[in-house]
């Protein structure tokens, strides 16, 4: 357990770099909404430890887009849900609050399995999450899944759920892919006025 969180604070052992100072984005991980076993590190952009955490800003504009990189391998899930989610869980989808990709390639709605990804995400690999209030997607380096999710209804979060060793970051911006035509990074309600 020790070495798995020494990995989450210290970036797997990789040098630190002094990289230039720009403005934080002001939506991270929300320490507020997370589970009980949950560690966020690196500006509120990692997650470590065991259960789920929200972004503190819902999807509010049409096209919305994020990626996460695996970091480290183990039981995870990234998708959305809504706050009333069970975030002390190591999957995704597990309740009808959450709609998740899984490490094992499924994903998941309400303990029931929407979509089986033939070659599930590995360690390093960047998961794309695409949301236009009609439609969930998910995207392997790139590449859609072509798996998606409909019917998701209410105010959503973006949500990752971490367990046994896995690290997850948050890309917001600058992202590794292109976003779909359209998408665009995750916006604070005051910025779409």
């Amino acid at each position: 357990m020790f070495c798995c969180l020494r990995n989450c604070f210290d970036g797997l052992g990789f040098a630190a770099t002094q990289a230039p100072k720009r403005e934080r984005n002001p939506i991270a991980l929300d320490t507020t909404h997370m589970g009980n076993e949950v560690v966020i590190v690196k500006n509120g952009l990692r997650i470590c430890g065991n259960g789920g955490a929200l972004t503190n800003a819902p999807l509010v504009q049409s096209k919305s887009y994020f990626e996460v990189k695996i970091q480290q391998g183990g039981i995870w899930a990234i998708g959305l849900a809504r706050r009333d989610t069970d975030l002390n869980v190591a999957e995704g989808g597990k309740d009808s609050e959450s709609w998740a990709l899984n490490w094992d390639g499924i994903i998941r709605h309400n303990q029931q399995e929407l979509h089986k990804i033939q070659n599930p995400a590995q360690e390093g690999d960047i998961i794309g999450v695409s949301y236009d209030h009609i439609e969930l997607n998910f995207y392997l380096n790139g590449e859609s899944m072509n798996a998606p999710v409909t019917n998701i209804k209410g105010r959503v979060y973006p949500v990752l759920y971490v367990d046994d060793g896995a690290i997850l970051d948050l890309i917001l911006e600058n992202f590794i892919y292109a976003p779909p035509m359209g998408f665009e990074k995750i916006m604070l309600e005051q910025s779409l006025l």
